[in-house]
């Protein structure tokens, strides 16, 4: 808006609408406070002139992969955004992934994009709230078709195979912490004080085939792992759906700091655990650690969520 003013400003001065004095002045209070970067000399975004090795290395998938996680996410061919900016859903998508692959600032996109920094952020925001409102439903519950009895047992014998004593654990509860930037409010209630950082927390529930059945949070920082279990409602989704083909019941491993229940079994713990229970806690413990893994890929694919420095609660979507 600014930009267009300026221009007829010039255009009124050109024509000898307005004198010297009258053009600083109002050329003066159109003049944007914030940084005026010049995105419209930059082409549009355009994903068909890109290469694979160009959308792998900005995006995080191949350039064919994007076509088809574009059809299978449902986004709609015409994004608007609430201050009535239109975008194309294909361009969404890769803002969004453009994003979160590195740690980046907006303006650093608008070579890529050829879009003003607001535009971007909006864009971005608009596409998380868009994943969330149409896909999170699928890590709030068990109830899905890879989920099934018979695949439930599968991961069982996996799991039992790879060397866990238990035979009818099925996948790993954790929490994780996630670092944020010290905020300027609410400091005790977001630190944490077993990694002595300011946080927030989630728990998952991830299986062998790497992927993450349940995930429950953001919870403040302060928060017991114990807390955040009653606060998910994970143990009666456990009665309702983990169970195998003939009705028995089955599990998920955590450590002692979970309460020990029929569908969540934890470690030996105290000072007087016997060499057994300790090989026992051992055994458990090597597989439990593929729930690492599953956050250690995610933030390994996309750095830019585990870039605490732009983490802000309560200024930007953490």
């Amino acid at each position: 808006m600014f930009r267009r003013n300026r221009i007829a400003l010039l255009e009124a001065f050109d024509g000898n609408l307005i004198d010297g004095e009258e053009f600083l002045l109002l050329y003066d209070l159109n003049r944007s406070k914030s940084l005026n970067f010049p995105y419209w000399q930059y082409e549009h975004f355009d994903l068909d002139s890109k290469t694979d090795d160009e959308c792998q290395a900005e995006f995080r998938f191949l350039k064919n992969d994007i076509y088809t996680l574009y059809e299978i996410l449902t986004i709609p061919d015409k994004l608007k955004c609430y201050n009535g900016f239109k975008i194309d859903g294909l361009t969404a998508l890769c803002v969004l992934l453009k994003r979160f692959a590195y740690p980046c600032r907006y303006l650093d996109m608008i070579p890529r994009f050829g879009l003003a920094v607001p535009q971007l952020s909006m864009i971005s925001n608009l596409m998380m709230n868009f994943m969330y409102n149409t896909w999170g439903h699928l890590l709030t519950t068990l109830h899905q078709p890879w989920l099934s009895p018979r695949n439930l047992e599968e991961f069982c014998r996996v799991i039992h195979e790879k060397g866990a004593p238990l035979q009818n654990c099925f996948g790993f509860v954790d929490g994780t912490v996630r670092k944020l930037c010290r905020p300027g409010r609410n400091q005790r209630i977001l630190y944490n004080g077993h990694k002595k950082v300011h946080a927030i927390k989630f728990q998952s529930v991830a299986t062998p085939n790497g992927l993450v059945a349940n995930l429950f949070g953001p919870v403040e920082g302060r928060r017991h792992d114990s807390t955040m279990l009653a606060r998910s409602g994970l143990l009666p989704l456990l009665v309702q759906n983990a169970v195998d083909r003939n009705g028995g019941a089955l599990c998920i491993y955590g450590d002692p700091a979970y309460p020990l229940r029929p569908q969540l079994i934890t470690g030996f713990k105290g000072n007087n655990v016997t060499p057994l229970q300790r090989d026992w806690n051992k055994a458990m413990n090597k597989t439990r650690t593929s729930v690492e893994w599953v956050f250690g890929d995610i933030v390994n694919y996309y750095k830019f969520l585990d870039f605490h420095k732009n983490l802000k609660i309560q200024l930007s979507a953490v």
